[in-house]
């Protein structure tokens, strides 16, 4: 049952007398537990709602179309309190936060509900039968945290004693023809090397179910004082890691036509490799955990400077970036001021003394290492930063402060660029102004 907080004027619930405040107990004889519930029982053609109002129930029978919204609201989007993870995971980065930060950045999610409507990974650890069942009964596609297939050492990097046995539930849904991604947290002398082989190995034994991996090395942050003893990706490690699985994409590719396995660009630009070509990452499926990310940023920036005219800018603008792609970025602004006479594009490598320095993807940026690396600078015309350090839907860095807050102690102006070629080179000429 879940209490109704609003109901849409003129939509179908409204034309139906149902009010605010009521109680939805039931779709069609099934009772209603959350967000998912609602969805499926109410994506049907012919819907028998049972309302209860101060203990009294009636019956509300709606005539719509498939997929027809209800124009009901309820108290949160999921129907029922957010699921957090169970885990104590060795290579957790929330576990590696500095204290005193804002609540939200210490809570885990570990909801399969968030993974169908949100794409979260989760580790199945605090699923029970039945939620598998609902899965597969409701035919929900599905995001799973794997990192092994062994279930001891699975136990081990969980720290929860039935994180092995759990991963029958992956069987279970592979078998009922759920289609699955999987993520991999790789990291050395730990789940690499044999145990990498195994877990993909495993893993394809799953296919045609099985759509994807990433494969992501560690993250380490200065925070790991009583954490478990983990070490960074080398040159050396980090080609080790991408020949394994580049091995089994080979493998994989003779018997069912697609690579199915991939490293993050990380593991490139830690090994110091050119990035692969555009098919070989077929159709992006893992590019939310940074799988191809750099490949479609560059191809999208260069198709767009090609649709440029050459001309005359006489503009100076700033990129701050990670260490890890601060090549990267410098390469494509160079293309640009080849082609725009009087463009002077300024790239900053900003070093992560918030969380340590051998965190050096961008998304990790914290305002204050802007402030205290940038401050006296010569910024030019404009600031322009990736959208990634930004919280979700507001204006807020990790650290709390906000864009405005970094505009006036650097007495520049902000541009957040999304993760798009063609946005990036908008924003260097000015397009978007």
């Amino acid at each position: 049952m879940a209490e109704i907080t609003g109901v849409i004027k003129n939509s179908l619930a409204d034309k139906a007398g149902i009010q605010t405040g009521e109680i939805l107990i039931s779709i069609n004889q099934h009772n209603i537990h959350d967000v998912l519930d609602y969805m499926y029982y109410a994506s049907e053609t012919k819907i028998s709602l049972v309302i209860e109002n101060h203990g009294i129930q009636r019956e509300v029978k709606i005539l719509k179309d498939e997929y027809d919204d209800l124009g009901l609201e309820f108290a949160s989007f999921l129907m029922d309190k957010k699921q957090s993870c169970r885990n104590k995971c060795v290579f957790c980065f929330i576990d590696q936060m500095p204290p005193n930060m804002r609540e939200s950045l210490y809570f885990k999610d570990d909801d399969a509900r968030l993974s169908f409507l949100q794409g979260n990974y989760v580790t199945l650890t605090n699923m029970t039968q039945q939620d598998v069942d609902r899965i597969i009964q409701m035919k929900l596609n599905i995001n799973v945290s794997v990192h092994t297939t062994n279930p001891e050492l699975r136990c081990k990097m969980m720290n929860n004693r039935f994180a092995g046995q759990k991963l029958d539930y992956l069987w279970q849904m592979a078998k009922a023809g759920i289609q699955l991604n999987c993520q991999i947290v790789l990291c050395p002398d730990l789940n690499d090397g044999a145990e990498l082989e195994r877990t993909l190995k495993d893993l394809g034994q799953m296919l045609p179910n099985l759509t994807s991996v990433a494969v992501v090395p560690v993250g380490l942050s200065k925070f790991r004082e009583n954490l478990y003893p983990l070490t960074s990706f080398t040159k050396e490690t980090a080609s080790q890691a991408i020949d394994l699985i580049e091995n089994y994409q080979l493998e994989f590719l003779k018997k069912f036509h697609t690579r199915v396995v991939f490293p993050s660009d990380e593991f490139f630009l830690i090994a110091e490799r050119d990035l692969p070509d555009a098919d070989y990452y077929e159709d992006y499926p893992q590019y939310e955990n940074g799988v191809g990310m750099l490949r479609s940023l560059a191809d999208e920036f260069y198709s767009a400077l090609a649709d440029e005219e050459t001309r005359n800018i006489n503009r100076t603008i700033s990129i701050a970036t990670g260490k890890s792609s601060y090549e990267f970025i410098c390469q494509l602004v160079k293309n640009a001021e080849r082609k725009f006479s009087g463009l002077t594009c300024q790239v900053f490598c900003i070093k992560n003394y918030f969380f340590g320095e051998t965190i050096t993807v961008t998304g990790l940026i914290t305002a204050q290492d802007l402030m205290n690396q940038l401050k006296n600078k010569n910024l030019g015309d404009i600031l322009l930063l990736s959208s990634s350090m930004i919280r979700k839907n507001s204006d807020v860095f990790l650290d709390d402060f906000k864009i405005s807050d970094v505009e006036k102690n650097l007495n520049i102006n902000i541009q957040l660029v999304n993760n798009d070629g063609y946005d990036l080179l908008d924003a260097i000429l000015g397009n978007l102004d």
